[in-house]
């Protein structure tokens, strides 16, 4: 019996070893695949092309920036916020992978922005309300890539989307991370804007949202911005 017993032991005692074993086998494996996904998510965003501004003030999260001209894809879509950037991308990617009309593809850039104002702003892709103000109707843009000159751009297979140059600007901007969702946003909204009310910086118009990633990274690799226009002097 105590031959029995102590055979007993051992075996739970190495049953217990090789569980641990498995179970470290398994944090490593975790381990690896987030290194891997990480290092992937660098390296594509690495890849896609985002406009290029001029950092005039940085301060933690927030930044004072100048943006150039863009030149943009836009269509209008109507609801609320994220269904009308959800209705606005479909006809924006297939404007620039060519599913509708002839010639070549257009490289995909980030962020998509996502603009309530009642002139036209910039970003890669925007969704911006019109100017009735009730952010149910909004336009939604994609930032063409910069080789391209608007005269350079094939024409768009229907009236729905629209070619246009947007002028350069000065945006306050705050990052955050996460998944963007109405809470989020409006908590990062009311911090730029007290942010900008201590520096005396003059907003223009409504705010724009910034998107950086697609739906499948996950939320702490997601980069969002809210940015607001304001006045040069």
């Amino acid at each position: 019996t105590r031959a029995y017993d102590n055979y007993g032991q051992s075996a739970t005692r190495a049953e217990g070893t090789s569980q641990m074993k498995y179970l470290g086998y398994g944090i490593l494996t975790l381990a690896l695949l987030a290194v891997i996904a990480v290092g992937g998510w660098v390296y594509v965003m690495s890849n896609v092309e985002q406009p290029v501004y001029k950092i005039v003030e940085s301060d933690g999260d927030f930044e004072v920036r100048d943006y150039p001209e863009l030149t943009v894809a836009e269509v209008n879509r109507s609801g609320d916020r994220k269904a009308a950037v959800n209705a606005g991308f479909r006809p924006l990617a297939n404007y620039i992978f060519a599913k509708e009309r002839s010639g070549e593809q257009i490289s995909m850039t980030a962020p998509v922005t996502q603009s309530r104002e009642t002139i036209a702003m910039t970003a890669p892709v925007t969704q911006q309300p019109t100017a009735d103000g009730v952010g149910d109707n909004w336009t939604v843009r994609f930032i063409m890539p910069s080789k391209y000159k608007l005269d350079d751009l094939p024409a768009p297979a229907s009236s729905d989307v629209k070619l246009q140059k947007l002028p350069a600007v000065r945006r306050a901007t705050v990052c955050f991370s996460g998944v963007a969702t109405d809470e989020s946003i409006a908590e990062q909204e009311a911090k730029l804007r007290a942010w900008a009310e201590q520096r005396k910086l003059t907003i223009k118009g409504p705010p724009t949202y910034a998107y950086y990633n697609d739906p499948f990274t996950p939320g702490p690799f997601r980069r969002n911005e809210v940015m607001f226009e304001i006045g040069t002097n």
